[in-house]
């Protein structure tokens, strides 16, 4: 990967949709994270994940009837749904209408997930209770991982190029890295990126939980559960949600006037090649992967403003995350760091396109977001935290967002002004 910019110039976000636990707008999720609005909760009473976590973090319900035709509500896993109702939210932002605006054959959609499991597991008793005959037809079409990319394509009349990528918790940033790539090839001039996952059911749950990943004794208090970085830190917090923005090439966006949000500067990618599900304790991969993308940005550790560090509140991964950083930028140099995972919870994949679209609203607003809930660093995190209360920064030039997933995969995306004629107020 080098900064060379391809055929057709910078590459520019020009829409972002959102489904999240603390709202779904950019002004909802911008006032969230700048005040402390959490969506972290206890499970109410008779839920499914009663028992199985003390505390989550809920997206707020969309009816399947407002994205899907009726006949193919029936199964249809939660997260194609979320897919579905952000990538239409994320394209009406950017004033997108596939064959109006842009040759159907010339947008792409790369949109991942873990799929839906919950939909899987459900047929599964089903086929135990009721027998084979039980099992719906529409299983596969209702919960594959690609079924987000191709719903969004099947209702938009997105004909190009079109992906799902299966890297976990790194997905979304991927999607969103893939998406420069292709742009940058000339191989179109739209692309839908993004993430959806739902993983807020039994087994999933139990299954993190046995694995001692999720934060624990925070029932009465389930808003301070989640707190990347601090020394009471001792897990994540499940949330479920999605994330979509556009990206297009700049010359197409001035062609039809649209304006940009930011620019797409760069990206990088690299594994760890350490452990199915630890992070390298010296963050070798992750200070790897910052250091490709501002290569590929064509820019300096000193041009980074903000990191929205990936920050999951485990404490080998903040400890792994916070290293890394300090390798990169330098103890003296080091950029205000936030993670807003505090207020989210762990979206898994969809985090990444989250907290590139919040990376986004930090930089257009020059103001950054804190990481609620750090409230006693950890010396061993050691970084201009971000805390207390948001922080102006006016100018701040470009930002970074990390994601880490399971498997060792590490992204960073580079983002910084528009290089549209036109800008988006925000």
């Amino acid at each position: 990967m080098t900064g060379a910019r391809g055929v057709d110039g910078e590459v520019v976000v020009t829409g972002m949709g959102m489904v999240t636990p603390v709202g779904t707008t950019a002004a909802e999720v911008t006032a969230a994270m700048c005040e402390g609005r959490s969506g972290l909760v206890r499970p109410p009473a008779g839920s499914l994940l009663e028992g199985s976590v003390d505390v989550a973090a809920f997206g707020p319900p969309v009816d399947p009837a407002s994205v899907l035709p009726a006949p193919e509500t029936r199964v249809v896993d939660r997260y194609i749904v979320m897919a579905l109702r952000a990538a239409a939210d994320a394209l009406a932002d950017a004033h997108v209408e596939v064959g109006r605006d842009v040759d159907p054959y010339r947008i792409g959609v790369i949109l991942s997930g873990t799929g839906g499991l919950a939909t899987l597991e459900a047929q599964v008793v089903t086929r135990t209770q009721r027998g084979r005959l039980g099992v719906s037809p529409y299983l596969l079409p209702g919960m594959l991982p690609n079924m987000g990319a191709a719903r969004v394509a099947i209702r938009h009349g997105i004909r190009g190029y079109s992906s799902s990528i299966g890297t976990a918790c790194a997905a979304g940033a991927q999607s969103v890295g893939e998406g420069l790539r292709l742009l940058r090839a000339g191989e179109a001039d739209i692309v839908v990126c993004g993430c959806s996952e739902a993983p807020l059911f039994p087994t999933l749950a139990d299954t993190f939980s046995n694995a001692r990943a999720l934060a624990r004794g925070w029932a009465a208090d389930p808003a301070g559960a989640s707190r990347p970085f601090d020394r009471r830190r001792n897990g994540l917090v499940l949330g479920e949600g999605a994330g979509v923005l556009v990206l297009e090439r700049a010359a197409h966006a001035d062609a039809r006037g649209a304006a940009g949000y930011a620019g797409v500067a760069g990206w990088g990618a690299t594994n760890d090649a350490h452990h199915p599900t630890t992070p390298h304790p010296e963050g070798e991969g992750a200070t790897a992967c910052m250091r490709r993308a501002l290569a590929d940005a064509g820019l300096a550790p000193g041009d980074i403003g903000y990191v929205n560090a990936h920050g999951t509140s485990t404490k080998i991964g903040d400890r792994a995350e916070a290293l890394a950083i300090r390798r990169v930028f330098g103890a003296e140099g080091c950029p205000p760091v936030s993670a807003t995972k505090a207020v989210t919870g762990h979206m898994l994949g969809a985090s990444g396109v989250v907290e590139a679209a919040v990376s986004v609203l930090a930089l257009r607003r020059g103001v950054l977001p804190p990481t609620h809930n750090l409230d006693d660093p950890d010396p061993e995190c050691d970084l201009d935290h971000v805390r207390k209360g948001p922080r102006p920064a006016p100018g701040i030039g470009h930002v970074m967002s990390n994601s880490f997933g399971f498997g060792g995969h590490n992204v960073s995306l580079v983002l910084g002004p528009p290089g549209t004629r036109l800008a988006r107020t925000v």
